[in-house]
């Protein structure tokens, strides 16, 4: 235990030192809100705004509802893509030789590997924690609805959203032999997840087959959870100005609160389910590649002798 906390503060610190990293990590999630709410606040805005046609909403509760969207897709988007800059670490270890050294010291190689999962996922969790606390200065200034039971699952989801990034991108970064490898697969997936998990776009307004393929990826699932839990509070005080409660339901079908899957509505412990669940596989998948990878060397080293 020792030794697992001595490697995981060394790979923290790591990560920090490195200014070319850690700050463009932090910065990032900080200039996707700004973006976001520069040149996407306007398009949710006016979508709330169709979907509520011809029934009278105020204009705060529209902004409210549309913080609530931006910042859970932002949270959403950080808790995978900061997680395969945050491995950068590991892929560092192994072209510098580091890795190696390590392997000749008294630590054994299972603690070395879980050291490098571990270290991913606090640093991952704390600069999605930062992006959140942001996010929710903005939705206060935008107009507060989250109850203190949203806000304690908010931080649920994005721990568990940066556990299953931490054991996705330790999947794929196992295979990655060069800094440049980690750049490309980070610009790759930060190019591609937010439309994959929904977190740019309402899964319903995809096309028909394509939804339905998005709605079996376990992220998906994730970024619904969050944007029920910020922006679910908003989207209920529209019955406060007299609206129906069905228009409600319309608002957390269309904009992914509540998701379905072949008609039926998927119940929120299901998410939770199919979400720590994937984050359970593939970290037994990480486990298992790292003991493959740990038996291949010893059948070589075995073998030289």
């Amino acid at each position: 235990m020792t030794a697992l906390l001595f490697l995981v503060r060394r790979n923290i610190k790591v990560f920090f030192r490195d200014k070319s990293v850690f700050f463009p990590s932090l910065i990032t999630p900080l200039i996707l809100l700004f973006l976001f709410i520069a040149f996407l606040g306007d398009v949710y805005r006016d979508s709330i705004r169709s979907v509520v046609e011809g029934f009278p909403i105020s204009d705060s509760l529209v902004e409210s509802i549309a913080s609530g969207w931006l910042v859970s897709s932002l949270v959403a988007v950080c808790a995978v893509t900061i997680a395969f800059t945050a491995n950068i670490i590991a892929v560092q270890d192994r072209v510098t030789g580091a890795a190696d050294d390590f392997r000749i010291s008294p630590v054994s190689r299972p603690v070395l590997a879980l050291s490098y999962f571990v270290s991913t996922f606090l640093v991952t969790l704390l600069i999605c924690l930062v992006a959140l606390l942001a996010g929710f200065l903005y939705m206060g200034v935008a107009g507060w609805h989250a109850s203190v039971t949203d806000v304690l699952f908010t931080l649920l989801d994005t721990v568990l959203l940066s556990l299953f990034g931490t054991a996705l991108s330790s999947i794929v970064c196992h295979f990655v032999r060069s800094q440049g490898g980690v750049t490309a697969v980070q610009a790759t997936v930060s190019a591609a997840y937010g439309f994959l998990c929904g977190a740019y776009m309402p899964i319903g307004s995809y096309a028909g087959w394509l939804g339905t393929v998005l709605k079996c990826l376990p992220g998906t699932y994730g970024t619904g959870l969050l944007h029920l839990h910020l922006m679910g509070g908003a989207i209920d005080a529209v019955t406060e100005e007299g609206l129906p409660a069905a228009l409600a339901e319309g608002l957390k079908s269309g904009f992914d609160c509540t998701l379905t899957f072949s008609g039926t509505a998927v119940p929120v412990w299901v998410s939770y389910l199919v979400l720590a669940g994937a984050a359970l596989v593939l970290t037994l998948v990480y486990v298992y590649l790292c003991s493959r990878r740990m038996r291949a060397r010893s059948v070589r080293t075995a073998d030289k002798r």
